[in-house]
């Protein structure tokens, strides 16, 4: 008979191992699912600098989060294991990290670490326990198709929507992982954590990037990578030299303040040439995209993306977690896969994620995404660009 996680049988004859950061939404999974009762198995990952991070707020995967998930599995009582990643995490996230952000792109390590290290070694992991699935907290949701296959799907609570960071997620993974806060909003979770007796229940939520403490980027790749706080040049897209920067890994593509340099306009930054070392910046008009090129596409949809031919087919793309999905058309054509957007979007960057939705709306299907490569702008913006890459530097004004 079915239960409540689409597997044969009852729920005592399933194995989950349940993914256990140590925060409310985690253990309020490994609670419903002891609750209904299956043989439930916590895992916590190490995944970064377990000594620096302990105590150390809004970051996952500290030292006090292990002790937590460990306390919570105690209340539940459920096995509990802690596992070392952090050799693997540092050679699969962090390297990956750096060596993009001092190319001049923009990575987003959490959907990497999901790739990785959760859904590929952990879920391995699980499979070896003998688990008929692995469960996490994150508010996304899998259900069966016709195909025989589940497909995943936006949350109830989009405020708390994490498919941006679980597009990369293969099939044979979704066929496996399953997440059951799906339907839930944050307040009914931490309601339930109460009901449960933990203790966590009123915890807060992890903010940063575990290895990256108060969102200080540029101070990590500084310290992982030393070279790449290289000195050059602030160029404008007219080809001006308005000033020196510290280092490219400084600024960001639509950053605005903290450029070091004097203007009579409002001047934004509109792309980083790492191979010069040059930031260069001009109006807010040069960047906006309308067109992108990805790379690493995970299709999840129902037909192969070849066989929607020349015309492509019509989705919502979403290029940032904070933004909504905004209609456009993802075309495979020549082994390059693009999206063109119908309106415009402001600030892409290369080394961010574009995710395919067949909708907007709570319940939508996630069909994929991929990797932007790079992003075309306006034919003025495009034409400037390529001059400044194949120009000399001016002399400075």
């Amino acid at each position: 008979m079915p239960n409540s996680l689409d597997l044969p049988g009852l729920p005592k004859d399933n194995r989950i191992v349940v993914a256990m950061s140590g925060g409310v939404d985690s253990s309020v999974v490994a609670g419903l699912l002891k609750r209904e009762g299956y043989d439930v198995v916590g895992i916590t990952l190490q995944l970064y600098d377990h000594g620096e991070a302990t105590h150390r707020k809004g970051a996952c995967c500290a030292g006090q989060d292990i002790h937590d998930a460990r306390r919570v599995a105690e209340r539940l009582d459920i096995p509990h294991y802690v596992l070392d990643y952090e050799s693997r995490f540092r050679e699969a996230v962090i390297d990956r990290f750096a060596d993009s952000y001092i190319a001049g792109e923009t990575p987003v390590p959490c959907i990497a670490c999901n790739q990785t290290v959760k859904f590929s070694d952990l879920l391995a992991t699980a499979q070896g326990l003998g688990a008929a699935a692995l469960a996490t907290g994150h508010y996304v949701a899998t259900q069966p198709l016709p195909s025989g296959h589940r497909g995943l799907f936006r949350p109830a609570d989009l405020d708390r929507d994490q498919s941006y960071f679980l597009f990369a997620t293969t099939q044979a993974q979704l066929d496996f992982v399953r997440f059951p806060l799906g339907g839930l909003t944050k307040p009914e979770t931490r309601a339930i954590a109460r009901e449960l007796g933990l203790e966590i229940a009123d915890k807060h939520d992890s903010q940063d990037i575990c290895f990256v403490p108060g969102g200080r980027y540029a101070d990590v790749i500084a310290r992982l990578r030393p070279h790449a706080a290289e000195p050059g040049e602030v160029v404008h897209l007219d080809g001006a030299v308005l000033g020196r920067h510290e280092g490219i890994i400084h600024y960001t593509i639509g950053q605005r303040r903290g450029l070091g340099v004097a203007a009579g306009e409002p001047l934004y930054v509109v792309a980083l040439d790492a191979a010069r070392r040059r930031v260069i910046v001009g109006p807010r008009s040069a960047l906006a995209v309308r067109r992108l090129v990805l790379r690493d596409v995970n299709w999840l949809g129902d037909r192969p993306l070849s066989d929607h031919g020349a015309e492509g087919v019509e989705i919502f793309a979403r290029v940032r977690s904070t933004r909504s999905p905004q209609p456009a058309r993802l075309v495979s054509a020549g082994g390059v896969v693009e999206v063109e957007l119908l309106g415009e979007e402001a600030g892409v960057a290369a080394g961010q994620a574009c995710v395919f939705y067949a909708g907007e709306e709570a319940g939508t299907r996630v069909l994929g995404g991929g990797w932007i490569e790079r992003s075309r702008r306006s034919e003025g913006a495009e034409a400037a660009l390529a001059r400044l890459a194949a120009a000399e530097p001016l002399a400075t004004n």
